[in-house]
């Protein structure tokens, strides 16, 4: 059994039209629009082998969901497409329906989504971090064990086809749907034997390394210091932060000498272990420490969604540590970078919300209000327009939630600055002040991109893959107006390569005609096409067409170098 339980502001869900033919007949109130508020939404696949015992998990792990995030309102709502096992319709409805009753015992409203019906829905998700748990349920009592150790026998042609399944589906994506675009540019691809995890093609890695060669740079000017931190951790490590009780049921977990581990979902807490490592002064306050750590999330495959909903993405992480009175230029300077990077890099417009205090916190309320006062404060004094969205914040402190608007008018929230007084404290972290005695320091968390691997996604449909000549994985393409004209091409990229020696440039001297090698170029987003004939070996000049322009004839070969550099420089 699989669940997917969201916290939601409210759901309204109709029933359209039966699914299958058997499905069971439902009454015209049935059938009409139901609204519920404040409730927690439980997705449900019920799959082949499940029992009374899955559904005693299932109706164990809602109740205590409900409990955290304290509703009442329960919406049980059949959910073929978490899984891809699903048991037969009449043991299904069966299992909904028990859930159906025990929940019934705890809770103020149960109501279940009608069975075996298209349904049109809408919901609106509070977006805490409680507000989205994906969880799998087994029967114990489905694996039978032997105690004899058997050797394993495989049919590896067998297994080597199913691997080889994976196929994109491309009838419901859009012609600039990031998947289409990397698929047709060889930037990465997906495979079910690692389901939500992006395998980086090369074209698709510059991309990724270009950005975070763009983002160290950035953050050198800012004096932070670049720090690595193991993926797998003690689960105690996690007990310490708080994340364990939030986070537990979407970790990648093992045993290893007798002891739990845990792949990690997010680096905090490896950063306080560096800080911790040593002692220090307020003279070496704020201490900025940056990462680019990879971290796992386990995700149910029926809500993985290309490279915007992974389970293994990096994020580009910062962890400021500084005195109270450093909260406001340090907030001011991660604005700054992310106005950089959204707008004068990418031309992204952009809003904030200000997310405060959540119903289940960590620590004190006056830590949290003086916490939320100083980032209304900052905002107020840059004179950014905000939106107060209350309630929504970490359980360790507020955040600044920055919403990107890409080129189709969607919104992303991608970048995201939090305040944290709890977690320092819980690893009694510190630093000597002026005064000689120890003090806990302020924690500023702050990933600008996010999720790099999502960041990339939404920046390929926003350009429709037309990306700067910077971050192009194909920047320049020489093709050859005749066979006659081949020499004089290589050597025009020969001394192109000396000039720029990383410059990603390739030739096309096929036999192709010209008009055929072009639209060839364009369709791979190539930056600058460089035609190369007669007239300009005669001249010693160049025809460059812009990608998406017109060609441009009689070219001198130092002024497009000059034009490279500039575009080249960021």
């Amino acid at each position: 059994m699989k669940i997917l339980t969201l916290h939601c502001d409210y759901i309204r869900f109709k029933a359209v039209k039966k699914a299958f033919k058997d499905a069971p007949e439902i009454s015209e109130k049935e059938k009409e629009q139901h609204e519920v508020k404040e409730c927690l939404v439980v997705l449900t696949s019920i799959e082949q082998g499940d029992s009374s015992e899955t559904i005693k998990q299932l109706v164990e792990a809602v109740e205590k969901t409900a409990k955290e995030v304290k509703t009442e309102n329960i919406v049980l709502y059949p959910y073929a497409h978490l899984s891809s096992n699903l048991a037969k319709p009449s043991l299904a409805l069966e299992l909904l329906k028990e859930a159906e009753v025990k929940l019934n015992k705890n809770f103020k409203h149960v109501y279940r989504a009608p069975f075996g019906y298209y349904k049109t829905f809408e919901l609106k998700c509070k977006g805490h971090p409680l507000s989205e748990l994906s969880k799998e349920f087994k029967n114990a009592n489905s694996i039978s064990t032997t105690g004899k150790l058997v050797e394993e026998k495989y049919d590896i042609s067998k297994l080597l086809r199913e691997i080889n399944k994976t196929k994109l589906d491309t009838s419901k994506l859009k012609e600039n749907d990031h998947r289409i675009l990397a698929h047709k540019l060889d930037l990465f691809s997906f495979n079910e034997v690692a389901p939500g995890m992006i395998f980086w093609h090369d074209n698709g890695l510059y991309i990724y390394n270009k950005l975070t060669e763009m983002k160290r740079n950035l953050l050198k000017k800012y004096n932070y210091l670049e720090i690595s931190t193991p993926q797998i951790f003690d689960s105690k490590l996690f007990k310490v932060s708080g994340h364990w009780e939030h986070y537990k049921e979407n970790m990648f977990l093992t045993d290893y000498e007798k002891r739990q581990f845990g792949v990690k979902p997010m680096n905090c807490p490896g950063a306080m272990l560096v800080f911790k490592a040593n002692k220090h002064s307020y003279r070496e306050m704020p201490m900025r420490l940056a990462e680019f750590g990879i971290v796992h999330r386990q995700e149910l495959s029926g809500v993985i969604n290309g490279a915007f909903r992974v389970t293994r993405f990096t994020q580009d992480d910062s962890h400021i540590f500084c005195m109270p009175q450093q909260i406001g230029q340090e907030i001011t300077t991660l604005l700054s970078m992310v106005n950089y990077i959204y707008k004068e890099l990418f031309g992204f417009e952009y809003r904030l919300e200000l997310s405060t205090r959540p119903e289940k916190f960590m620590g004190e309320i006056k830590d949290w209000d003086f916490a939320e006062s100083e980032l209304e404060s900052v905002l107020k004094k840059m004179k950014m327009p905000f939106k107060i969205n209350k309630g929504d914040g970490a359980f360790y402190g507020p955040k600044i939630d920055i919403h990107i608007k890409d080129s189709l008018g969607r919104s992303w929230q991608c970048a995201t600055i939090q305040l944290d007084m709890q977690i320092p404290k819980r690893f009694e972290v510190s630093y000597i002040g002026e005064d000689s005695k120890e003090h806990t320091p302020i924690v500023i968390h702050c990933a600008v991109m996010g999720s790099i691997e999502r960041f990339i996604g939404v920046l390929l449909e926003h350009t429709n893959g037309n990306l700067p000549l910077w971050l192009s994985p194909r920047q320049v393409r020489v093709v050859s107006f005749t066979d006659r004209n081949a020499k004089a091409c290589e050597k025009f990229v020969k001394e192109l390569r000396e000039e720029f020696p990383n410059l990603r440039i390739d030739i096309d001297l096929s036999s192709e005609t010209v008009q055929s090698k072009i639209r060839d170029a364009e369709m791979l987003k190539i930056n600058y096409i460089i035609v190369i004939g007669d007239k300009e070996e005669e001249n010693k000049t160049i025809a460059v067409r812009p990608r998406g322009g017109k060609p441009q004839f009689g070219i001198k070969v130092k002024d497009f170098t000059e034009k490279l550099k500039k575009e080249l420089e960021i």
